[in-house]
């Protein structure tokens, strides 16, 4: 054989090969557990001050490289944009996505999902200090995302407040900041977050007039649909259901503020 040739096809082989979404037992055999996150949605995943990985679905995925591989750190985090969250998973190049997915018809036809790990709910938040509940605002003007689901919230709930469009989380804090409005409205999630980055907000305390149930949106973990991973799928279902029992799950969403 030609040096050329030899030394190309041990090129060839020197090459890292892909990630491709495994099986459970695959995932076993590898010795890695490959998931898709948030970097940058406090307090589910975010960079802290120390460049480290952290928040509830971090914890989660470490949680689950205990229970699978039994030790926290065989697990390999890809951050992911919103966009990305359903095709990493599609193109096999992670095992399973935990990034503030919710749960809807249209992405269960392509992926399976766990039971939830957190169920969303609308929250507000505002910097003006007379506004302590939700009924204090009757008649005042609170910022919610164009084209967002809360807005038929606080319609049907909160009818006297006088909603103000917005196209994005950074101009509601601008509107915020000059007293254009005197409160936001979106995913308690991520409010929480904000508050926590930015202290000069308060989340608005009490439930929403009406059944506070029916607005929760359920978020949790994706992973490729197919037999092939029908037992991963039952063993994270399973595995969240046993945290729930333990107690383990609702202390680290209390932990992280939610």
């Amino acid at each position: 054989m030609p040096k050329s040739i030899a030394l190309l096809i041990l090129s060839l082989l020197l090459i890292p090969k892909p990630v491709a979404a495994e099986s459970l037992q695959g995932i076993r055999e590898r010795g890695r557990l490959v998931v898709a996150v948030k970097d940058n949605t406090r307090p589910l995943g975010f960079k802290g001050t120390n460049g480290q990985l952290q928040g509830l679905e971090i914890d989660i995925a470490r949680r689950l490289g205990q229970e699978i591989l039994g030790k926290p750190d065989k697990v390999d985090f890809q951050p992911v944009k919103n966009q990305e969250r359903l095709r990493v998973l599609l193109d096999g190049k992670v095992d399973l996505t935990i990034a503030r997915l919710t749960v809807n018809n249209s992405r269960s036809r392509v992926v399976d999902f766990s039971r939830p790990y957190y169920r969303e709910t609308t929250a507000i938040i505002t910097n003006t200090p007379n506004i302590r509940k939700p009924n204090d605002l009757a008649q005042k003007r609170v910022a919610v995302l164009q084209g967002s689901s809360t807005a038929l919230v606080l319609t049907s709930r909160l009818p006297q407040a006088k909603l103000l469009p917005v196209a994005s989380y950074q101009a509601a804090k601008d509107m915020l900041d000059r007293h254009q409005v005197e409160a936001f409205a979106t995913d308690k999630s991520l409010l929480v977050g904000w508050v926590q980055e930015y202290p000069q907000y308060r989340l608005v305390t009490g439930a929403l007039p009406g059944n506070t149930l029916a607005a929760r949106e359920s978020i949790a973990i994706a992973m490729p649909r197919g037999r092939k991973y029908d037992p991963l799928w039952r063993f994270v279902d399973e595995t969240i259901q046993k945290w729930e029992k333990e107690g383990w799950l609702q202390a680290r969403i209390r932990y992280w503020g939610l």
